[in-house]
């Protein structure tokens, strides 16, 4: 009889989630860890095996689970490793799949984590029944996941579809993680927006902003959107700047696939209607006219981490 569950991992730049999940979809259980605490990786897979055990003792046996998928920054679908992830603290090439493998006993699959994210928002989201979507999930980076035809976009190499790697800004644009300057990730992740308020801050000393009682450095995302809340401007105005360079993107996104919709995922999408407008304002205003008003941009459909557990536990039926 076949195995009736697999596990899900969502690895992102901070935290990293884990999901027991049925045939039907139905996350069973699940719990997290911190990524970014652990500077080598050998001693975060070490806590990542002992979360995976304990999930499996709470809720069924190892004899039970069929397979192991991993969604990861950089991951490449065709060698099971993290090759230089900009977000993550280790560096190189990890043969990340192998070595949880060699820890739990179980087979595992890996693939990018906004590709699983796709995956999830196919089979069970808002993508439900569309065979041409993009993914873009935005948190501690910006990931895209491809769908044309039914089919995930990997590319002859597994790397196909680095949007946050789109460069926007030519000249004098900012350093991004991954090297290069002037990428939409650099301006549109969550870190982006930390930066842009930085930027902002110190260009207008004299502007009235929540943001000046917290220290410069430790501002984030999550700051911006509590001071856009109360209806300070200036933290308005840096959720238009990030929507408008969103949307520049995306008009060039719907050129080279027609999506029938770009789905946002991750946790700058709670912002709602504060990005999401200048986004769609700003995609129409750029997008070549015989896509204009044809595509859908919507929110994930899942709770946040679902989609990409979910996407991530649909590998774990494929492993052999």
């Amino acid at each position: 009889m076949e195995k009736p569950y697999v596990i899900g991992i969502d690895v992102g730049g901070t935290n990293s989630v884990v999901g027991i999940v049925d045939k039907r979809g139905q996350i069973l259980i699940s719990g997290s860890i911190k990524t970014a605490k652990h500077a080598k990786v050998e001693d975060y897979l070490d806590e990542l095996t002992e979360l995976i055990n304990d999930l499996i003792e709470q809720t069924t046996t190892k004899a039970q689970i069929k397979g192991i998928g991993a969604g990861t920054p950089n991951g490449n679908y065709f060698t099971g490793s993290i090759e230089f992830a900009p977000n993550l603290n280790w560096k190189g090439v990890i043969p990340f799949a192998q070595m949880l493998e060699d820890r739990v006993g179980i087979p595992v699959a890996l693939t990018n984590d906004a590709n699983a994210a796709a995956i999830g928002e196919m089979t069970y989201g808002a993508a439900r029944g569309m065979k041409d979507f993009i993914v873009i999930t935005l948190g501690t980076g910006v990931g895209s996941g491809i769908v044309v035809n039914g089919q995930l976009v990997y590319g002859h190499d597994g790397f196909a579809g680095e949007l946050g790697h789109v460069i926007m800004r030519r000249h004098n644009g900012r350093l991004c993680g991954c090297g290069r300057t002037g990428c939409l990730e650099a301006y549109s992740s969550a870190t982006g927006v930390a930066r842009t308020a930085r930027e902002y801050l110190e260009l207008r000393p004299d502007a009235q902003t929540r943001l000046r009682n917290i220290p410069m450095d430790d501002i984030t995302s999550k700051d911006v959107f509590d001071a856009a809340m109360t209806g300070d401007e200036m933290a308005k105005e840096i959720f238009r700047f990030t929507g408008e360079m969103l949307g520049e993107a995306f008009a060039d996104f719907v050129a080279f696939s027609s999506p029938e919709a770009i789905i946002l995922f991750g946790g700058l999408s709670k912002a709602g209607d504060m990005i999401m407008n200048p986004i769609r304002e700003s995609m129409e205003k750029n997008l070549l006219n015989i896509y204009k008003n044809k595509v859908k941009l919507m929110f994930s459909e899942l709770k946040e981490s679902d989609a990409a557990v979910l996407g991530a536990s649909a590998l774990g039926w494929e492993v052999k």
